[in-house]
């Protein structure tokens, strides 16, 4: 490993420290969230409101000097409003293009279940692509490139549920929930007299962000760790349970991750164990369950279930 990589490791890690700060008593969602930067995969968090999903959004563009920008997605919020369209100036007499706030390093998306399923589509492209089609000309995105999205759960007022195709998209679907009891008082002393997000500074850079999302791709993955991923995906499609199971995308999304989480463990090589870990939250909602009423945490338990009944290649 290079000093450069080596030095990006560590400020990450000081990330990571920082993120603590902010965040209480939310330290597996923390590593998946980095872990989705590394991957560059973009991120669903789905919970009441209130419980820090877009507190760790900010947090997150502060700390690693992150070209940010906030949508609130609302049912009247239309497709150019997030992509941009051409203004026309006259005294030029022609149309400019004006970039919307989808031209950043991190977009952040709230509540996008309030927004129109047009206005959804939208962000399809540019999370699939990196890129937008706008008027017939593409348009190439910043790199590096993710969106987190915040939703609020099924059922409330005025949404509109993502379609498959959208879901697919989002390397994790994950859900804060509320902190431990000890870790809300903490926020609520520490926090009584300032906004602690206003007062993190970048402790890292884009560049070394990049270094190591290249680096994440070099990270070894054995044919035994392929087969087993390939076996995951063969269980959900044969399980009785699912409708529709893990799709070939699914599978290379799973191994990227792993990847991903194998270098923030210090490790330049894959395990099973890091496949099992990440499965329930990658697959969870890349699969259909035959009863339409299963939650989230339903559907990820039936990946749980599927992947302690699988055996480990050797």
């Amino acid at each position: 490993m290079s000093v450069e990589i080596g030095d990006a490791w560590t400020k990450l890690n000081e990330v990571s420290a920082k993120l603590r700060t902010v965040i209480r008593g939310k330290d597996d969602v923390i590593d998946l969230v980095l872990t989705s930067l590394l991957a560059e995969g973009s991120i669903l968090l789905e919970d009441v409101p209130g419980v820090g999903k877009t507190t760790m959004a900010k947090s997150v563009s502060r700390l690693i000097d992150l070209e940010y920008q906030r949508i609130q997605c609302t049912p009247d919020l239309l497709p150019g409003d997030i992509l941009g369209g051409s203004i026309y100036r006259p005294s030029i007499s022609e149309f400019e293009f004006r970039p919307g706030p989808v031209f950043c390093n991190l977009l952040v998306a709230d509540e996008i279940n309030r927004a129109s399923p047009r206005t959804q589509s939208a962000l399809l492209e540019a999370m699939a692509e990196s890129q937008v089609t706008i008027e017939g000309e593409r348009h190439h995105l910043k790199r590096p490139f993710m969106v987190i999205a915040t939703q609020n759960p099924a059922g409330f007022e005025g949404t509109f549920p993502l379609p498959e195709s959208q879901l697919d998209r989002f390397l994790f679907r994950l859900k804060m929930d509320y902190p431990d009891p000890q870790s809300e008082v903490d926020l609520l002393i520490e926090q009584s007299d300032h906004d602690p997000v206003s007062r993190l500074e970048p402790v890292m850079h884009v560049d070394d962000l990049e270094r190591l999302q290249t680096w994440v791709r070099s990270v070894t993955v054995s044919r035994k760790v392929a087969t087993y991923v390939v076996a995951l995906a063969t269980a959900t499609r044969n399980d009785g349970r699912l409708r529709v199971g893990c799709s070939p995308r699914g599978c290379k999304m799973l191994l990227r991750a792993a990847q991903a989480h194998a270098g923030l463990r210090g490790r330049d090589f894959v395990l099973p164990d890091d496949v099992q870990l990440l499965a329930p939250n990658v697959l969870g909602h890349r699969v259909s369950s035959r009863n339409a009423s299963n939650s989230l945490d339903e559907t990820k338990a039936i990946i749980d279930s599927v992947v302690g009944l699988t055996e480990i290649p050797v």
